[in-house]
């Protein structure tokens, strides 16, 4: 009987010690974003005194309407609506790009019987290895070679190919059993009825998944539009908060943290709204 009341005395010491370092982990986390919440519901000058409101003011919708409207008026002076659209674009074409194009590659690698197939697919997981300031100014090159500085494309087409989205499909694939080529083969199902019948349907939830951490991908971008873009038509929101920021006396707290909410609503609306096939496609075995 002491040896059961002692046990679960350390149970219950254990999990309130747990539960102390979660609730720590999530004030630490929490209480920068909930600063940047209740600084974006006060007036300039409040902020401007280095003051840090815990409490909500009373300015949150006008604070809300000129960011949303005109942006920071003293630095950039650009939209966050039109920030944000450009921001979504690119993320949205990113994520579906990456996802096409590593479907395709990946599908031809593992079902596809080619000279040089292997040389092929190590040639896309090696760049793996390169890091992005690698490879970052050769890509400038060539898109101002091409003319795409400024651009959706020049925004867009360089960061499509995904050698991770490749191998993370390949590995799906190499799972399927090959009765399921060979019942598509004896009903004379070519390649491309095979992909769109069969694969395709089975990809759906790892899809889903890379879905979300790719359009996180795109939307957090800001090294590549950065350099990419000197006009604020396609001016990224990530790149937009940054021009907000001036000198001390001259930049508009209240709206760059109103733009600092906003920009974290549409990854925040994706994760929520894609959270089942999210975790499903991470955790999901079934063929």
């Amino acid at each position: 009987m002491a040896t059961a009341l002692a046990a679960s005395r350390r149970r219950r010491r254990a999990t309130a010690i747990t539960h102390a370092i979660l609730i720590l982990g999530v004030i630490l986390f929490a209480l920068p974003l909930w600063i940047v919440l209740m600084g974006s519901t006060h007036d300039a000058a409040t902020i401007g005194r280095g003051e840090v409101p815990l409490l909500p003011g009373a300015h949150a919708v006008e604070n809300y309407a000129a960011a949303w409207t005109e942006g920071a008026a003293r630095t950039t002076g650009v939209p966050v609506a039109l920030m944000m659209w450009n921001s979504f674009v690119m993320a949205v074409l990113i994520a579906v790009g990456k996802i096409a194009i590593s479907l395709l590659s990946a599908y031809a690698v593992v079902f596809f019987r080619f000279p040089f197939r292997m040389a092929a697919f190590w040639a896309i997981f090696i760049t793996l290895m390169l890091p992005v300031e690698v490879r970052i100014f050769p890509t400038f090159k060539v898109v101002s070679d091409l003319g795409m500085v400024d651009t959706y494309a020049g925004l867009i087409v360089p960061l499509v190919a995904s050698a991770t989205a490749t191998l993370l499909f390949r590995q799906f694939f190499l799972t399927i059993p090959d009765e399921f080529v060979e019942a598509a083969k004896i009903d004379g199902a070519g390649p491309l009825r095979f992909f769109w019948d069969v694969v395709l349907p089975l990809s759906r939830t790892n899809m889903a998944a890379l879905f979300v951490i790719l359009f996180v991908y795109g939307w957090n971008q800001y090294l590549w539009p950065l350099l990419v873009t000197t006009s604020t038509e396609v001016e990224t929101v990530v790149i937009g908060i940054v021009k907000m920021i001036g000198s001390e006396s001259n930049t508009d707290w209240n709206i760059v943290m109103a733009t600092a909410v906003l920009a974290l609503l549409p990854p925040v609306a994706v994760v929520l709204l894609m959270q089942r096939w999210f975790v499903k496609g991470l955790t999901d075995t079934e063929k």
